[in-house]
């Protein structure tokens, strides 16, 4: 019995240490990028991102606590506009920041989440004349910690955030293309 514990006890290091390991072959970076053509000029789009108080109109996560706490700060758009949010854990905490804005071409906004896990990185987007139409590309990219990497053995984030991001961009091209 104690020789089936020691070697269950083994097999489970050796199978940790291996995922460990595997971990470190990880980037030390990662980003997450999605595109959506939109039948608007970039003018109608470029102000409902540039202003947070928009976000809750088109944003996927804004809809995933009704009760979530939100907090305004800085300009009221573009850069130097601030918002912070503090919800469930669907949506945990953190807080963002413009950093950039080029009307109506880029916007660049510091990311940091407090919980569930820390994380500090940064969203871009982009809006790029095509004809009648604009295409917008929702970016998030950043540092990948040796935790980040643990867990992109077994999630993939590219997957995970990328549908969020399309959920988003739908819902930006529904109010513009009205």
């Amino acid at each position: 019995m104690l020789k089936a514990i020691a070697i269950i006890a083994v097999v489970l290091a050796v199978g940790i240490a291996g995922i460990l390991a595997f971990a470190l072959t990880k980037p030390d970076t990662f980003r997450v990028e999605r595109s959506l053509a939109l039948k608007a000029p970039a003018d109608a789009i470029y102000p409902l991102v540039s202003d947070f108080h928009f976000w809750t109109s088109w944003s996927p996560y804004e809809g995933r606590d009704p009760a979530m706490k939100r907090t305004y700060g800085g300009t009221t758009k573009g850069k130097g506009a601030t918002y912070a949010w503090d919800g469930n854990n669907n949506v945990g905490a953190g807080h963002m920041e413009i950093l950039e804005a080029s009307t109506p071409s880029k916007l660049r906004i510091k990311l940091d989440f407090e919980r569930p896990f820390e994380g500090h990185n940064t969203a871009e987007f982009t809006f790029v004349p095509q004809g009648d139409a604009t295409l917008v590309t929702w970016a998030m990219y950043g540092p990948a910690p040796f935790m980040s990497k643990v867990m992109q053995i077994f999630i993939n984030m590219d997957t995970m955030i990328g549908k969020d991001f399309e959920a988003g961009l739908a819902s930006l091209k529904k109010l513009t293309e009205k």
